[in-house]
């Protein structure tokens, strides 16, 4: 009778161990879409440094020639949330070679567009790609690893994720001191090529295709409201926040958001399911790596342009004088990410942004005249204080969740990351062409008084961000 017993305990301790779709070689099964994953992030950053020379060569406006980063990460927010509801209706395999290939396709576009309209075309088709992609790597690591080594496999994706973005700009900076702006698409390519090869070879169907009903309507006024939201911002730089069309714009864009989400929360089988915003604790987390993430896209989209306007530091140096926050950038995140479960999330959470408020009035002060290295110091204490305070701050968030909505919850807090990413460069990108014009003196000055009146919105934002830190009670855990 006892070995009886001791023969279940172990099969059933077996059982735990394995995972929920087991496959011979998971990490093999992974490497297609980490590479699709790194490349992804890789260019989200890496367009920044080439944004100077894009605007002379193409002849367009800072306001037009920030819809190529905008423009990319609208559209992943726009593609993430639907990224559950796509994987009921087709195997993650298929949807992960599509999206590898929809990514090498707009590469492609990309590398050979001859005018603005054409390049931004081949950037939003490679935004559908990252938006698909970024979320079916967690996906696929939860039902293909065994619940002992899901932690390496998610440490694994936390890595790309973390090192691709920091080491963009400096990539992009020594291609563009080589070749052409061209080049940094027609690089992807390769890359792309081994992604799908292994991902066609190794990765297996997994996931359950159920084909529920589709709610097009939701997906109409997500797309409407979300991309709204940003076009209004977007315009402002252009037209002026005081404009008709841009205040009608944001008007209409608001009202289809409320819609869109009273629909979901009225809704048995919602795309989002807003009804985790319920929870106190999720709300508070969730809005605070929103500011985190809006103080690092607008920072980063400021600082390469403010190297090469205002310090006058050649596009290939500029990504050699990035590469010490982006490494920083990727230290601190993996740190933070340990050091989030043993310390309070109060405290890495508010240290984070009073780091990051102390970095940005650094870059504040500095000057069309100021030494390199006082800038590169700026930039560091930034990417010190802003992944401080992520990690905890996302896990403080989902930490309030069930497991039945953890997965709605980190959708949602992808989504809306992209979101306000993106609005946050447009606003900053807004800002830094009305600073410029309210300038007299030359070049150089002017756009460095831009960049200090961007860096204002920055700062803003970050001090909202230590104020709701400091509001944080004693974290729960579900």
């Amino acid at each position: 009778m006892e070995k009886s017993l001791n023969a279940d305990q172990v099969l059933t301790k077996e059982k735990k161990q394995t995972a929920a779709k087991p496959v011979a070689k998971p990490f093999l099964a992974m490497i297609g879409m980490l590479i699709g994953g790194f490349v992804g992030m890789l260019s989200e950053t890496s367009l920044n440094i080439a944004l100077p020379s894009l605007m002379a060569e193409l002849h367009v406006s800072i306001g037009t020639i920030q819809w190529l980063v905008t423009g990319y990460m609208l559209v992943i927010g726009i593609v993430l949330p639907m990224s559950s509801l796509l994987s009921r209706w087709f195997s993650t395999r298929q949807l992960i070679l599509f999206a590898l290939g929809d990514f090498i396709i707009g590469a492609i576009i990309s590398a050979m567009a001859p005018n603005f309209a054409i390049l931004l075309v081949g950037r939003m088709i490679q935004g559908i790609a990252t938006g698909l992609i970024l979320p079916l790597m967690f996906t696929v690591a939860t039902l293909i690893f065994p619940p002992y080594k899901l932690g390496s496999a998610m440490g694994m994706i936390g890595l790309v994720i973390m090192f691709a973005p920091a080491i963009g700009p400096t990539l992009a900076g020594m291609i563009l001191g080589l070749l052409t702006w061209h080049w940094i698409f027609w690089l992807f390519i390769p890359f792309l090529l081994v992604g799908f090869y292994l991902a066609f070879k190794y990765l297996p169907n997994v996931g359950n295709v159920s084909k529920p009903k589709v709610d097009t309507f939701s997906i109409i006024l997500s797309a409407l409201g979300f991309g709204g939201l940003v076009t209004s911002v977007s315009l402002a730089s252009e037209a002026g926040w005081a404009s008709l069309e841009v205040i009608g714009t944001l008007v209409v864009a608001v009202l289809l958001l409320a819609w869109y989400i009273r629909r979901q929360i009225m809704s048995k089988t919602p795309i989002l399911n807003f009804r985790v915003f319920a929870d106190k604790q999720f709300t508070v987390g969730s809005l605070l790596v929103m500011l985190d993430f809006a103080i690092i896209l607008s920072s980063m989209y400021l600082l390469p342009m403010f190297w090469q306007n205002g310090l006058a530091i050649p596009v290939a140096l500029t990504g050699i004088v990035m590469l010490p926050g982006g490494i920083v950038n990727a230290v601190v995140s993996a740190i933070a990410g340990r050091f989030s479960d043993q310390v309070s999330p109060k405290l890495l959470i508010t240290l984070g942004y009073g780091v990051t408020i102390i970095g940005i009035v650094i870059l504040l002060l500095a000057r069309a005249t100021s030494p390199m290295w006082y800038v590169i110091l700026g930039h560091i204490v930034i990417m010190v204080g802003a992944p401080l305070a992520m990690s905890p701050s996302q896990t403080f968030g989902l930490s309030a969740l069930n497991q039945a909505t953890s997965g709605d919850g980190s959708t949602i807090m992808n989504t809306f990351q992209q979101i306000i990413g993106a609005m946050a460069t447009a606003i900053a990108t807004s800002l830094l062409a009305f600073g410029q014009h309210l300038s007299n003196g030359g070049t150089q000055v002017a756009f460095t008084n831009g960049f200090h009146v961007g860096l204002l919105f920055t700062l803003i934002v970050a001090v909202v961000a230590f104020v709701i830190a400091l509001t944080i009670k004693e974290q729960k855990r579900a």
